[in-house]
């Protein structure tokens, strides 16, 4: 047997033996207690898959971390690296190099409204921290508004904006950040029964938490469109464009971010091009180059680069706007033009995932809610329907969700799972077939989950 990468499998094996006996003995992973863990050695990608050292192909659902948006191994992608390393490999962001400028194009085109100019960072989180740095600079004030439920990096501002419990550890209350709740209907905080009142109730509960505030002090609200990690929950009709009002109200600077919900993931170039609102900064990474190379930026309305035209920004970063990234930039973004990648991420989510987890829904008690937008997807999961108990604790997990990830993966198929939610994230590239094949072996972890539903009542 040979991988896609031409490893034949005994190399793999040993190659892998080697990788697991390193790692355990000199990488620290993210997010983790350090003496549990049992990482998973990936020998070699293409498409929709992944093989683990032993040779195990399994269906990538998760997209890893949701940014293998053209899936893996693109060969325009990879071939745009090797040219541009060839070309040229790194430069000081002073100097104009044609990868850059390209790319910046390229992103400008396709950002909604007036966002033309791009400041480019190495990843998402920094990407946060100066769109921030902007706003606070742009308005003169401090306070950030961000919501309950969500993240947005793990620096230290974007920690602190994040609404989840990745924050508690890191949030000692001087980062100057009020959260507020946004809507969410399932588990709603203010007693709604409909969508067009969840949106009217969390509008003013923001509009009462800016008054209390104090408009003049608060300088951005900050949020995810369609918000990733917490739980995909499509904002309903006509909540963005209040934010919006809101912000222009009070002179507040919006900042959309699209870390995670742009380039493609939802269908359309960016989450929130779905709502007909434009944002004053938007920050983007991930899908930009599916993560071949790390990159990641803001995208910046005229209005605020404005402000400084004659005044320097006190921000930069040795690699903004690397060639080898911005290159891979370039590629991925004319790939997913001309293969219609976005087209296909919104066919995919209308026609096959969405209906296939809405069947799966009717068929599974364990399944409370079902939602998203192209390849953009969440599975809420419960002990019981009626009273909408997860299936695990917000902030942890439960033997329940990690017996359900375990029985698809034992089949072929990896989840990005979050609390008590399974997220069906695959890449925009993904084929029908292979959809299906996915909702196959999804309908067959659920039946894990199916035995822990409470049937007392």
């Amino acid at each position: 047997m040979t991988l896609p990468n031409g490893l034949t499998l005994e190399t793999a094996r040993a190659e892998a033996d080697r990788a697991y006996e390193l790692d355990r003995a000199h990488v620290f992973h993210s997010w983790s207690a350090q003496a549990a863990l049992q990482p998973m050695v990936v020998a070699a990608t293409q498409g929709s898959h992944v093989w683990d050292g032993a040779g195990t192909r399994y269906l990538d659902f998760s997209s890893q971390l949701v940014n293998t948006n053209i899936g893996h191994q693109h060969p325009k992608v990879v071939a745009a690296i090797q040219a541009q390393a060839a070309k040229l490999c790194t430069v000081a962001p002073q100097h104009a190099n044609d990868a850059r400028s390209e790319a910046a194009r390229l992103i400008a085109e396709r950002t909604p409204g007036e966002l033309n100019r791009v400041f480019f960072t190495n990843g998402g989180a920094d990407a946060v921290e100066h769109a921030v740095r902007m706003a606070r600079l742009h308005t003169g004030r401090y306070k950030v508004l961000a919501r309950y439920r969500s993240y947005h990096g793990g620096t230290e501002t974007a920690v602190n904006l994040t609404g989840d419990p990745r924050r508690w550890p890191n949030d000692h209350g001087n980062a100057g950040v009020v959260h507020f709740f946004g809507p969410f209907l399932y588990r709603t905080q203010f007693h709604s029964g409909t969508e067009e009142q969840e949106s009217q109730r969390a509008l003013e509960h923001l509009e009462q938490t800016i008054a209390f505030e104090g408009p003049g002090t608060i300088a951005a609200i900050i949020l995810e469109p369609v918000p990733g990690t917490a739980g995909i929950m499509v904002p309903p009709p006509g909540y963005l464009a209040g934010v919006r009002e809101l912000c222009d109200r009070h002179g507040i600077v919006l900042i959309a971010d699209e870390v995670m919900a742009g380039f493609g993931r939802t269908g359309k170039w960016f989450s929130i091009q779905h709502f007909d609102v434009t944002p004053d900064l938007l920050t983007f990474a991930k899908g930009v180059n599916s993560g071949y190379v790390p990159l990641g930026g803001v995208a910046i309305a005229p209005h605020i680069a404005a402000t400084f035209a004659d005044r320097p920004y006190p921000g930069g970063l040795t690699y903004s706007g690397h060639p080898l990234a911005t290159a891979a930039a370039v590629a991925t973004i004319n790939a997913m033009t001309e293969e219609r990648i976005v087209e296909n991420a919104a066919h995919i989510g209308e026609n096959v995932l969405g209906p296939g987890l809405r069947e799966l829904a009717e068929r599974h008690p364990s399944v409370g809610e079902v939602r998203g937008r192209g390849v953009f997807w969440a599975v809420e999961l419960v002990r019981d329907r009626e009273t909408r108990e997860p299936l695990a604790p917000y902030g942890g997990t439960s033997p329940a969700m990690t017996e359900t990830v375990a029985a698809a993966k034992a089949v072929g198929l990896l989840l990005f799972n979050n609390f008590n939610r399974i997220h069906a994230v695959p890449p925009c590239t993904v084929t029908e077939a292979e959809t299906r094949e996915g909702l196959a072996i999804l309908d067959q972890a659920l039946k894990v989950a199916d035995e822990h539903v409470d049937t007392a009542g």
